[in-house]
């Protein structure tokens, strides 16, 4: 791994740990058991010691950058990806632990959030952000759709993330319109259920329709 890559590694890794200084100054006066989950009414459905949030989280996000950072470096076709989402990769889970972990301290701390609306709102710009660059990916081994197919084909590769980038989008344009609609419980985890399958199958299904129409060539 070059210096600049470990380098790298090192500054995000002490970013995703940079919330236990939030914690530090905030742990005495947590509840001794904290919200881990809430579920799509606002109303919390899973409960863990303070220390999870405060401790574990910002460890778990440190985890996750390190191995994230070291599946992408050993892709031999890395050059392939965007450099918009090689940047976003690299820096998208300490940002995730800037915003969730403090997020968490301070509903817990009783701060009146609309939780659900952020998480929303937050996960629609994602997918908006990723769908307009998915289809500047040429072929990898990281980021993308990887199946057999794309992998063998660079036109089937194309044309598929071509699709998945439309997709993406109007799955974030759904997840911000959803963040302002009242629903219940149940609702709301079959719609979200229903968009994130037909941003994930819809694509895989086109690129295996495309590999037989080339089959039968």
């Amino acid at each position: 791994m070059a210096r600049k890559n470990i380098l790298l590694l090192i500054v995000t890794s002490i970013i995703c740990l940079l919330p236990i200084c939030l914690s530090v100054a905030m742990y005495e006066d947590l509840p001794e058991k904290v919200i881990m989950q809430w579920n799509f009414v606002g109303n919390p459905n899973w409960y863990a010691h303070k220390a999870v949030i405060a401790f574990g989280m910002p460890l778990f996000f440190m985890i996750i950058n390190i191995f994230l950072f070291i599946f992408i470096s050993g892709d031999p076709k890395r050059e392939n990806t965007s450099k918009v989402m090689r940047i976003l990769t690299q820096w998208f889970t300490p940002l995730l632990s800037l915003f969730i972990v403090p997020l968490m301290l301070f509903m817990n701390m009783g701060v009146k959030l609309p939780i659900i609306m952020i998480v929303f709102v937050f996960v629609g710009l994602l997918f908006i952000f990723i769908g307009n660059y998915m289809p500047k990916n040429r072929q990898n081994y990281t980021i993308g759709i990887r199946l057999p197919w794309t992998l063998n084909n660079a036109e089937n590769w194309n044309k598929t993330h071509r699709l998945a980038g439309i997709l993406g989008i109007l799955g974030g344009i759904s997840f911000i319109v959803l963040a302002f609609l009242p629903f219940n419980n149940v609702i709301g985890i079959i719609v979200i259920l229903t968009i994130i399958i037909l941003m994930t199958v819809v694509p895989t299904l086109y690129s295996y329709y495309l590999y037989k129409k080339e089959g039968k060539v």
